[in-house]
């Protein structure tokens, strides 16, 4: 599926892979890595790239890398619970691959996985002072689409979506 791949490795981050497929329907850029927050800031430059790439204006970008960055936390934390054995993985895909006007994400887990319907509402007064439980909220907010569904074969799916706004 995918026609080209750079696998690199560093001392404290075992193996890592970016994968780029370019099609007719577009072009997508995978990245596999460890359960490591050391890895954030290359899937966050990724996310920079590709956005300046399609054109987003500063606050857009600024606000699809927040999104995006919550997701990788949360599959890294909540998902796999920072077992470096278990991998995250993330695709950008921008179709269609002549001018794009869609711009997604998934990000996908293998841990335990967990109810979505069942997360607490951070804007409940109750929640507001609470330090966490608001990255899915992020998501939702600055995203045109956000869907979260168990993986087949174990772990937590999170789809993105971002329109491009085209004239």
């Amino acid at each position: 599926m995918f026609s080209g791949c750079v696998t690199l490795c560093e001392p404290v981050v075992a193996r890592h892979r970016i994968r780029f497929h370019m099609a007719d329907t577009g072009l997508t850029v995978r990245i596999e890595f460890p359960s490591v927050f050391e890895m954030i800031d290359l899937v966050q430059a990724v996310v920079d790239q590709l956005g300046r790439t399609l054109g987003f204006d500063e606050d857009a970008q600024h606000w699809v890398g927040v999104a995006v960055r919550e997701s990788v936390i949360n599959a890294i934390k909540h998902g796999n619970r920072h077992d470096p054995l278990k991998r995250v993985e993330v695709d950008f895909t921008m179709t269609p691959g002549a001018a794009p006007t869609e711009f997604s994400v998934r990000v996908r887990d293998h841990g335990d996985g967990f109810d979505p319907d069942a997360l607490a509402d951070p804007l409940a007064p109750e929640n507001i002072l609470k330090a966490s439980g608001r990255g899915i909220f992020f998501m939702r907010s600055f995203m045109d689409d956000v869907r979260i569904e168990r993986a087949a074969g174990g772990g937590m799916e999170v789809r993105m979506l971002k329109r491009l706004n085209r004239p």
